[in-house]
């Protein structure tokens, strides 16, 4: 099994579980609060979960909260595994840039930060823009059912700028980070992943990413299927790392590495749908830990991601029936750990409203 570098391993080594120590004092805390004990349901548990993260320190915060919708381009995209030209990507970004999409939308209405990050576009790079972090790994991934999608070294790379992203925006004040992507076929290789990563079978887990119809994705399952094939060995190796560089993605790995980052600076990352999923299933086999501090938006109406969210014992917050990816429920979902947050330091005790307990 290949070494990882000084740098993942020294960011891997940093990153601690998060602390149950704490759980005591801040349940006492949630129970002592002017309503029947666990009546106000998942915003306790979000509380409590954002206690630990915070080492038991208060006051609870999720602002700043920052968003990355982090864009590459799949060399799978020849296998005709989506409706959409590979152009997209990269005119999607310039929609980023120019406020037009969902996910701008989604940050304006709840006032959160959003960031895009050319991680692995094809073509040149972008033109300056206060909101673009021009980081490209290198010009998309290969066509990963000829061999890896990536070398190790660039997916490497693409974690240790995930996990400076974090580092920056922990260094700015931030205490929560939210997942989001762009990438023309990437549902592609996020179900590889999920495939090589939890043993699952291509045939059941393939969706229709952009509407592809069912000849489509069961052509896009064959593609998948033969991915795997012609990646045996890294995917046999069982390295998590060996097995992202050959059927992920770069804006994927990057995720992963963002996701590494929070952990490693104690933020809340709130993980966003199915190809968000999948770079946290990437970050989870590579530090185990960073799931004590990953909030999952929402159940993606993608084929299969609510069976693979059970199978990973996950319970998103939100079912909308979104598949839009950019980090959409994510944005949505920071609403509600601040609700839980405020909860937790703004309401009443009975003591404070002289409000009999009960027994």
């Amino acid at each position: 099994m290949p070494s990882l570098s000084p740098r993942l391993l020294d960011l891997i080594a940093a990153i601690d579980p998060v602390d149950h120590g704490h759980d005591t004092a801040g349940q006492a805390h949630l129970d002592n609060l002017t309503k029947p004990r666990g009546s106000l349901g998942r915003l306790e548990d979000l509380a409590l979960q954002m206690h630990r993260i915070q080492g038991g320190a208060r006051p609870l915060a999720v602002d700043p909260a920052r968003i990355f919708t982090i864009a590459g381009d799949h060399g799978v995209a020849a296998e005709g595994v989506s409706l959409f030209p590979q152009e997209v990507t990269r005119q999607m970004v310039l929609n980023f840039l120019n406020g037009g999409a969902g996910i701008n939308v989604l940050c304006a209405t709840a006032g959160i930060d959003l960031r895009v990050v050319d991680a692995g576009c094809l073509g040149d790079d972008f033109d300056p823009h206060p909101q673009l972090i021009r980081r490209k790994v290198a010009p998309g991934t290969a066509n990963m059912t000829h061999g890896p999608a990536m070398t190790r070294e660039q997916c490497e790379a693409a974690l240790l700028l995930g996990a400076e992203l974090a580092a920056q925006a922990a260094a700015d004040g931030c205490r929560c980070v939210g997942t989001g992507d762009m990438g023309i076929a990437n549902t592609t290789p996020s179900t590889a992943l999920y495939c090589a990563y939890l043993g699952l079978d291509p045939e059941t887990v393939t969706g229709p990413g952009t509407g592809l119809d069912a000849h489509g994705v069961a052509r896009k399952a064959q593609v998948i299927r033969a991915a795997l094939a012609a990646n045996r060995r890294a995917i046999e190796s069982g390295d998590p790392v060996d097995i992202l560089a050959a059927v992920g993605g770069l804006e994927i790995a990057a995720l992963a590495g963002l996701i590494l980052g929070a952990a490693r600076h104690r933020l809340v990352a709130v993980i966003d749908g199915f190809i968000s999923s999948a770079a946290y299933t990437a970050a989870w086999k590579i530090a185990p830990a960073v799931a004590g501090y990953c909030v999952f938006s929402h159940a993606s109406a993608e084929q299969g991601h609510k069976a693979i969210l059970h199978k990973l014992d996950i319970r998103p917050l939100l079912d909308l029936g979104l598949r839009l990816g950019e980090g959409t429920g994510g944005a949505l979902s920071i609403f509600l750990l601040r609700s839980a947050a405020d909860i937790f330091e703004k309401m009443a005790t009975f003591g404070d409203a002289g409000v009999d307990a009960g027994k």
